[in-house]
């Protein structure tokens, strides 16, 4: 599907979605407590629907009902079939890690684009701690039960989510787990959110003042009722679109949270937006923008945002620590420079830095390489600029399924495909 955009006048209130990586952490938590555990809020997006799907076939009742959903936890079993994680990297990873104390085997299969993305690291440490793992052909194989405790090295600039998933998973191996950090670690902010999550249902664990040293001992996890917050990755799209294009409001957000993306407000700032908070949001008005220098290494998944946002500030902008952004659901350092290129912006790139140098972007058809969040940065620049179609547009349902309804109740002038 192509969503067609053209210059749009926007304002109004927008109530942000709740958090993907909150309500996936809380989901697959809940499933190992044993017992009844409420999950108020939660996103239903692909992503979520993945781990929901994979933990409802290893025998775990996760209920969708008009006020959250119910998890009755405890009881994981494998079976043989496939378990279908979509192209959720966290419900393969965390859903690998899972299936390694489950006795038996399992199967976990990849999306086209997941199958690309890293997870031996993740496999390798499993294999130390004792389970036996094979990843061909998209199909990752789990043969578990069998975990032992002790002191394993995990690489600090490798996916917080294999550290997120080897945390999930330790206080119930039953003995001492120590997981020692060769480095700071990247996207700290979602290994806070890991801990945080689990807190929740009852679980402590002692980490070093600077995160690279984990010590878990052994613990159950108790039944909780948790309520998911709003999601700042979501939310930076919108916050962005009133920055350059309107007055917005954007609600539903936990101004104290431990969510990474959050950063979009101070880098606005820095860019000399208009901000002002609320109790629970964030108002935004049109500002004339000028360039920035960041490192982007802690809340990587903006880089599109902030790409498209210094696009259009006066001056050439330098991102750093963008490296990993090659790893996601696209290679998001080429398609942001392929995109920002076709519309006329001159970008330069290496290892771990790209420069973008603010003009008039032109209209143009933008390849969202079937990402997400291509698709929703491009989309709030098409807003300003007019004329840019957005290919592959329904990848949004990724983890923002309302985002076409949200732009255009704010006023964005856009024709979907087929309509």
């Amino acid at each position: 599907m192509k969503a067609f955009i053209n210059r749009s006048t926007v304002s109004g209130r927008v109530t942000v979605p709740a958090s993907k990586s909150y309500t996936i952490r809380a989901i697959i938590v809940a499933a190992l407590a044993k017992g009844t555990s409420k999950i108020i809020n939660p996103l239903y997006a692909d992503d979520t629907l993945a781990v929901i799907d994979v933990l409802n076939n290893l025998g775990v009742p996760v209920i969708k009902e008009l006020d959250g959903i119910t998890v009755h936890g405890g009881a994981l079993k494998t079976i043989q079939a496939d378990l279908n994680c979509r192209d959720s990297a966290a419900t393969l990873r965390f859903m690998a890690a899972t299936c390694a104390i489950l006795p038996g085997t399992s199967n976990l299969a990849a999306g086209p684009s997941l199958a690309k993305r890293p997870i031996k690291p993740l496999l390798d440490i499993l294999e130390e701690m004792g389970a036996r793992t094979a990843f061909q052909e998209g199909r990752v194989t789990i043969k578990g039960g069998n975990l032992k405790g002790g002191v394993y090295e995990i690489k600090g600039d490798e996916s917080s989510q294999f550290v997120s998933a080897l945390l999930l998973i330790s206080p119930l191996i039953g003995e001492d787990v120590i997981f020692q950090l060769t480095g700071p670690p990247r996207s700290l902010p979602y290994i806070k959110m890991t801990l945080g999550v689990m807190q929740q249902f009852g679980i402590n664990i002692q980490a070093s003042e600077g995160f690279t040293r984990f010590t878990i001992t052994p613990q159950n996890y108790r039944p909780a009722q948790v309520c998911i917050e709003g999601d700042w990755s979501s939310a930076s799209y919108l916050i962005a679109l009133g920055a350059l294009q309107g007055n917005i409001s954007v609600e539903g957000l936990n101004l104290l949270s431990l969510q990474g993306d959050k950063a979009i407000v101070p880098l606005l700032e820095k860019m000399g937006a208009y901000i002002s908070p609320g109790i629970d949001s964030i108002n935004v008005k049109a500002s004339t923008l000028h360039s920035l220098k960041a490192d982007m290494s802690q809340c990587i998944d903006l880089l599109p945002t902030v790409s498209i946002l210094a696009a259009l500030a006066s001056g050439k902008s330098q991102l750093k620590g963008i490296a990993r952004a090659r790893l996601k659901e696209s290679n998001r350092v080429h398609a942001v420079k392929k995109g920002l290129k076709q519309l006329g912006i001159k970008v330069t790139e290496n290892d771990d830095t790209i420069e973008i140098e603010g003009g008039k972007p032109r209209g143009a058809a933008i390849d969202s390489f079937n990402d997400h969040r291509i698709a929703m940065a491009f989309a709030v620049l098409g807003l300003k600029t007019g004329e840019v179609i957005i290919q592959n547009a329904e990848c949004v349902s990724k983890t923002y399924p309302g985002f076409w309804k949200a732009m255009r109740q704010l006023g964005g002038n856009i024709r979907l495909e087929n309509e």
